[in-house]
């Protein structure tokens, strides 16, 4: 599955105050980007994952309903990887979103 036009254009316009906002795509989904730095990643589901590397912006995140992306190996092992998704509340407000993101990139800094 692949991410339609759409969505992507939801997510560049939820995140469009981001400092030089750019995007790319990437194994069917789209990263997000401050300049160089990936704060976001879109899945090829249309899910919204804020990087949010172990550490207090994680533990705020998770405070606010956010889930850790995670997936099993192929030996079935489970694996986490940094990102956590972008709680509901924030789909539908830009300003806050951004503010999130904001947090998110301060805390890759």
């Amino acid at each position: 599955m692949s991410l339609g036009e759409a969505d992507m254009a939801f997510a560049r316009e939820l995140f469009a105050d981001i400092p030089d906002l750019n995007t790319r795509r990437m194994f069917g989904g789209m990263g997000l980007y401050s300049g160089q730095t990936i704060f976001a990643v879109m899945l090829s589901d249309g899910r919204l994952m804020l990087k949010a590397p172990k550490g207090p912006f994680a533990d705020h995140i998770a405070a606010l309903g956010s889930t850790e992306w995670t997936y099993s190996r192929k030996n079935g092992k489970p694996s986490a990887m940094p990102y956590r998704t972008l709680p509901d509340a924030y789909l539908d407000d830009p300003a806050e979103a951004c503010a999130l993101a904001r947090q998110a990139l301060a805390a890759l800094r």
